[in-house]
């Protein structure tokens, strides 16, 4: 019983039931317009004196209203009053004007249904209430039996009026399970006569699908840039605390060191913020690449105490400037591995052959050198946790460029090695 009357009386068919009235409230210029034309074929003056007038200029306006719903805001329109009431998904209806010829159609036959549903439901919900109050209020009130009110004589016999209040109840019953069916029913017709077409979907398809690639370049970007200089920031301090007391001089160029690396990383933070804030590439912070970043990149590290040797047999400069950058993204990234998670040594060889620029970063497996090697200042750091979302960014960024990538280990080495196409890159 409860779950019923929800039915009838919950917040859901409330809402639909609000929009079954609007539906009434726009079918009433085209009523008014039907009666102009239904009063004079008849030789009636007061068409809404007759019922069957009424639902003749009723019917007369329902075609002119498909037309008027061919104008483009129609569909916006109604797809936003039919998710706001119906409780309809949004994605489940379209949001721009119909286009096409079929969509037109479809949306002509969605206002026709919503406003002849809801002119009925209207005319209802003016009549059946007063009418079914003064059924249950004739038993309590003998003046409404007053037979010049012109009811009918039935009304003297006690049965009938012992029955009133519940014929009274039964019609305001009936008014709401008319007006659930018919709000269900346009629940259930709107996403196929106001639903989006193919290419609709399609076209709604390939912006999420752009919005995720620059969320995911963001996500790159983000990672290779402020994780690496976390990294190196936390192995500059660890190193500079180690030999704060007997080594000053590399105090100093370690806090230097740090000092540049956050500087620089907040350029590069707010540059990518700055594509969140605005949708468009900004041009304050222009990407680092190979040509003109790689040195800091390198001394940056050293000043930690790592130790890299880098051999480059190619002329940063002459490469194409996406290559140059993604590249240094590659290379940034390989050292950041190795600064968490391996040993040193750490090599770094850059070289182009063959029409494709090859990187290599290879560094002993561990957190200490391999045995012979030299220590590094302050002793060997512990591996640190965490990681695995920057191979998976080299991986993207070789393969939107159309280059290979290889990362695990070969002996008691491990090694990163990356190809990347020179000419065809756009």
């Amino acid at each position: 019983m409860t779950r019923a009357l929800g039915l009838l009386f919950g917040g859901r068919a409330r809402r639909r039931w609000i929009h079954l009235i609007l539906g009434g409230a726009l079918a009433m210029p085209y009523v008014l317009v039907g009666s102009v034309v239904v009063g004079p074929l008849t030789g009636v003056d007061n068409v809404f004196g007759s019922l069957p007038l009424q639902l003749g200029s009723f019917a007369f306006g329902l075609p002119l209203a498909a037309v008027t719903s061919l104008f483009p805001l129609t569909r916006p329109l109604e797809s936003g009053a039919a998710r706001a009431l119906c409780g309809i998904e949004a994605d489940a209806l379209a949001h721009g004007p119909a286009r096409t010829r079929p969509e037109r159609g479809r949306t002509a036959a969605w206002f026709t249904l919503h406003l002849g549903l809801g002119g009925i439901i209207s005319g209802m919900s003016l009549a059946v209430p007063p009418f079914a109050v003064v059924l249950m209020a004739l038993p309590l009130f003998a003046g409404l039996r007053d037979p010049r009110l012109g009811l009918p004589e039935v009304l003297d016999h006690g049965w009938v009026l012992a029955l009133c209040p519940i014929a009274g109840l039964a019609m305001l019953l009936a008014l709401a399970a008319c007006a659930a069916v018919c709000g269900a029913l346009l629940a259930h017709w709107a996403p196929a006569l106001l639903g989006p077409s193919p290419a609709d979907r399609l076209a709604a398809a390939e912006a999420r699908a752009a919005d995720l690639a620059v969320r995911n370049r963001l996500a790159r970007e983000l990672h290779d840039s402020v994780g690496h200089a976390l990294s190196a920031v936390t192995l500059q301090a660890s190193a500079a605390r180690r030999v704060l007391d007997s080594d000053p001089d590399f105090v100093r160029e370690a806090l230097a060191a740090i000092e540049e690396t956050t500087r620089r990383t907040v350029g590069e933070l707010d540059a990518v913020l700055g594509v969140l804030r605005d949708g468009d590439t900004p041009g304050t912070a222009p990407a680092p690449t190979l040509a003109a970043d790689l040195d800091g990149l390198l001394r940056r590290t050293r000043a930690g105490g790592q130790r890299v040797t880098a051999a480059v047999d190619t002329d940063p400069a002459a490469l194409p400037p996406l290559v140059s950058r993604e590249a240094y993204r590659i290379v940034q990234e390989g050292l950041s591995n190795a600064l968490k998670h391996a040993g040193e040594p750490v090599g770094v060889r850059i070289a182009a052959t063959e029409g494709h620029l090859e990187i290599t970063v290879e560094n002993p497996l561990g957190g200490c050198p391999a045995a012979g090697s030299e220590k590094p200042l302050g002793g060997c750091p512990a591996p640190r946790p965490g990681g695995g979302h920057g191979l998976r960014g080299i991986a993207d960024r070789v393969r939107l460029l159309g280059g290979t990538s290889q990362a695990g280990v070969s002996g008691d080495i491990w090694r990163l090695h990356v190809r990347l196409p020179l000419k065809g890159t756009t």
